[in-house]
C-alpha cells in the first residue's frame, strides 16, 4: 500500500537527486513554487493532501523521467522517511 507520507518522500528525494529544492523541482516544473512546500502536504482540516496526476505528469516530464523511474524513489521497508 502506498501512503501519503511515502508519496511526498518521493517528491523529497526527486529534488535532492536532481539537486533542487522541492521549490525548485516546482518552478523547474512550471508548477506555483510552494506547491510541494510540507506546509501544503496537509489541508487545514488536517485531512492529508495528495499531488495530482497531472502535477506528477508535469515534474516527470520536465525530468525526462518515466513513472517507474519516479516509483523506485519510493522508500523500501528499511528506509526511513523523513516527515
Amino acid at each position: 500500500m502506498i501512503t501519503n507520507s511515502q508519496t511526498w518522500h518521493a517528491f523529497d528525494k526527486l529534488a535532492m537527486v536532481n539537486s533542487v529544492s522541492v521549490s525548485g523541482l516546482a518552478r523547474r516544473s512550471g508548477l506555483d513554487p510552494t506547491t510541494f512546500n510540507k506546509s501544503k502536504r496537509v489541508f487545514p482540516s488536517g485531512k492529508e493532501r495528495w499531488p495530482s496526476m497531472c502535477t506528477l505528469v508535469k515534474v516527470l516530464n520536465s525530468l525526462h523521467m518515466t513513472f517507474a523511474d519516479f516509483a523506485k524513489l519510493f522508500p523500501d521497508d528499511d528506509d526511513k522517511m523523513r516527515d
